[in-house]
């Protein structure tokens, strides 16, 4: 298994574990604040609860010892309008959190002094922010968090503090605690859970994580090992395994097939090129060198004709060939304004039979020397295949060109009236060293490339060039260029 594989996997399964660790952290926290509140919420109202029974039986004038201050867990605290402890469970041995530490009840007057009613119901007013009646409970009550100690063990609390106001012992405030070991209890425990379930749990996402990614990655390291196999061997034909997943690794897959596929025609193209080119190259260098050795034994038999011939003939050829390899190299052609009309005319200058119909101002963007060599080429091949006559026509035309643009398009058409280009033929011209049977018989000694050239300059120009039948039966080559 290679590294990189691994270090994906590695990548892709700690961030999965990173991402739902801080999921669970931020839910667990979450949980435990929600958890922690509603237990304060739950203390408080019993607190309360708590408080008001007691307050309950204050308004009803109940003495201190029958007051329910001892039931269940409960700690209580009754603390007249002078702060003096009069109440608390029996058990009490040391409170906090309510104002008052006292935890032994100090005697208090029965009766208030009728002279300071005002006042003291002024001082009431100030200390609760509310009014009562003789008999009556307040309705506000202060919560507060504290700690209450029982036979020497202390625990945390939460207080409620309720006043009541009584006929013969005045303001009164009663303060009931709710024990919160229930709360840190149950906080403790989901804390717990979280602390041993979270790394399980992370530890479970970690491997499926890593289990999943290594089956999802499983068909890539196949493409590599395929790649690198034909790397290897140099054989194109081989093909990378396609997984039948339908995902983004399988058209991995089928692109990395698809580019085999071209390169393998692309090379097996160029194989073709090289060995054409070398047999066409092959003839005149024989011809030359079996001239030159003659003339070098018998001067008086050299064939100056011939050799100029054959050397004109391999000048040609090597031209064509660098135009083409140029071509395939991708060079883009010059930027330049060319009247096609005048080049039209200045190509058939000199042939005879050819004849030109030409708009006036029909130009395009694009290399003047290469399409030279198209017009050059199609009349070439016009003149080697016509009966007499060959008639070259320039136009525009409002419709969209054969690069699949709209606008005007530039229009050259080559007619000749031979015998045409058979269907089944019409793309085959177009391929490098491709000469037709019939045009063999007829060939001048090209060698095949003129078509070939033609038609890639046209793409290379953004244009294309097509061979369809005259109406008189003839050839007629058409150059679509977009106009400038």
């Amino acid at each position: 298994m290679s590294r990189p594989f691994a270090s994906v996997r590695a990548r892709a399964t700690l961030a999965a574990t990173l991402v739902v660790a801080v999921a669970l952290v931020a839910a667990g926290t979450a949980v435990l604040l929600s958890l922690r509140s509603n237990l304060l919420g739950e203390a408080g109202t019993q607190a309360e609860r708590s408080a008001r029974e007691v307050a309950t039986g204050l308004a009803f004038a109940k003495p201190y010892d029958d007051l329910p201050l001892d039931v269940d867990d409960r700690r209580v605290q009754v603390v007249d309008e002078e702060g003096r402890l009069v109440a608390a469970s029996e058990d009490l041995e040391r409170i906090s959190g309510t104002g008052v530490d006292a935890v032994k009840p100090q005697p208090a007057a029965t009766a208030r002094d009728g002279g300071d009613d005002d006042d003291d119901d002024a001082a009431d007013d100030d200390d609760h922010g509310e009014s009562l009646e003789p008999g009556e409970i307040g309705a506000r009550t202060t919560v507060s968090d504290g700690s209450a100690t029982i036979d020497g063990d202390t625990e945390d609390y939460r207080f409620a503090a309720v006043p009541v106001e009584t006929e013969d012992r005045g303001r009164l405030t009663v303060y009931a605690g709710a024990p919160l070991s229930a709360e840190h209890g149950a906080v403790n425990t989901a804390l717990t859970v979280m602390l041993i379930g979270f790394p399980v749990l992370l530890a479970v996402v970690a491997w499926v994580t890593w289990l999943v990614t290594r089956r999802a990655l499983r068909p890539v390291e196949g493409i590599r090992r395929e790649m690198a196999a034909i790397t290897a061997s140099e054989d194109l034909a081989r093909r990378v395994p396609v997984p039948d997943t339908h995902d983004e690794v399988a058209r991995l897959a089928s692109t990395t097939n698809e580019t085999l596929t071209a390169l393998e025609s692309s090379v097996e193209r160029q194989r073709r090129f090289v060995a054409d080119a070398s047999h066409e190259l092959r003839s005149p260098i024989a011809s030359l060198r079996t001239q030159l050795e003659v003339a070098a034994a018998h001067p008086e038999l050299l064939d100056l004709g011939g050799a100029v011939e054959d050397t004109v003939r391999l000048q040609r050829l090597a031209a064509d060939l660098l135009l083409l390899a140029r071509l395939d190299a991708g060079e883009r052609p010059a930027d330049a304004r060319v009247d096609l009309a005048a080049l039209a005319r200045e190509a058939a200058e000199g042939r005879r039979g050819v004849r030109v119909r030409a708009e006036e101002d029909v130009t395009v963007a694009g290399s003047r020397g290469q399409l030279e060599r198209v017009l050059a080429n199609l009349l070439d091949n016009a003149q080697r295949h016509a009966r007499s006559a060959v008639e070259v026509s320039v136009r525009r035309d409002e419709g969209p060109h054969g690069a699949g643009g709209g606008g005007q398009t530039a229009v050259v058409a080559v007619a000749d009236d031979g015998e045409g280009v058979p269907a089944a033929d019409r793309e085959r011209i177009f391929e490098r060293f491709v000469r037709l049977d019939a045009a063999r018989s007829r060939d001048d000694g090209g060698a095949g490339l003129g078509l070939a050239i033609a038609r890639d300059v046209a793409l290379r120009h953004g244009g294309t060039l097509t061979v369809r039948d005259t109406p008189a039966g003839g050839a007629l080559f058409e150059l679509r260029l977009p106009g400038a």
